[in-house]
């Protein structure tokens, strides 16, 4: 059947950021396709109310572990524990992010190297302690979640915009490094979803202007993310790699 190669079952997936907003409904979208689940993020309280609804009804197995991405040393705790807990890692989406807007001429290098490490750093150093065991099996999907402000901009979005461009970068290099091995890397970058990150930063009138320059005339639902999470997580979306799906209600197209 044709649905046959959306099929997760017997996949293990790591979700980063995977208590709220996109990452939790990706993983619960992954959870459904038949997969079980690794969830992370800092929040110990937050992770564990999210598991139980992220497996809730899908007979999956998962857990969750604490990670803070800014963290080098936790990051590579977080390989280590993921692969000791679950036996192995087969879907890596690389989700966890942050923002923290500022100026070019007011930027500071604390916030420069924080939002480095965490939307940039941590998903080379996860994605590099993780592909081994993906090669050795010669099956992996890797996603990093980028965003359409790695194609276009806002006011001091300078530090978001370059490490989310840089991530379009480090898929297709990536590509080529693993493909040999079955391994896909790609990006999806959304464009307007309502999660806490863009809710915290855009005044209502933002918030307005955004949703009327998408095609569709509204903010994203996290659980549209789901379909093309599952594309690229699974064997349906095995000959596409380094690219960059775009998912932003035609926002770009304007």
């Amino acid at each position: 059947m044709a649905l046959d190669i959306f099929n997760l079952t017997g996949k293990v997936a790591l979700v980063t950021g995977g208590s709220k907003g996109l990452g939790k409904a990706m993983a619960r979208g992954l959870a459904e396709a038949g997969a079980d689940i690794i969830i992370s993020s800092r929040h110990e309280k937050e992770l564990r109310a999210a598991l139980d609804e992220i497996l809730q009804g899908t007979g999956r197995r998962g857990c969750f572990l604490v990670a803070d991405m800014s963290r080098r040393d936790q990051v590579v705790a977080l390989a280590k524990t993921a692969l000791d807990q679950m036996g192995r890692v087969d879907i890596l989406i690389n989700n966890a992010g942050t923002n923290k807007p500022q100026a070019i001429d007011e930027i500071t290098d604390e916030v420069w190297d924080e939002v480095l490490e965490i939307n940039l750093n941590s998903v080379m150093v996860l994605t590099r302690a993780l592909a081994p065991q993906m090669m050795a099996r010669r099956w992996g999907r890797i996603i990093h979640i980028s965003s359409i402000m790695g194609f276009l901009s806002k006011e001091k979005r300078n530090v978001y915009s370059a490490t989310k461009a840089a991530l379009l970068g480090l898929a297709r290099a990536s590509a080529l490094d693993l493909g040999a091995f079955g391994i896909t890397v790609n990006c999806i970058a959304p464009g307007p979803f309502l999660t806490d990150l863009p809710a915290s930063l855009l005044s209502a009138e933002e918030k307005k202007v955004f949703a009327e320059r998408t095609a569709i005339g509204r903010w994203g639902e996290p659980r549209e993310l789901v379909g093309p999470a599952l594309l690229l997580a699974s064997d349906a979306g095995s000959y596409i790699t380094g690219q960059t799906l775009i998912v932003d209600g035609g926002f770009m197209v304007r």
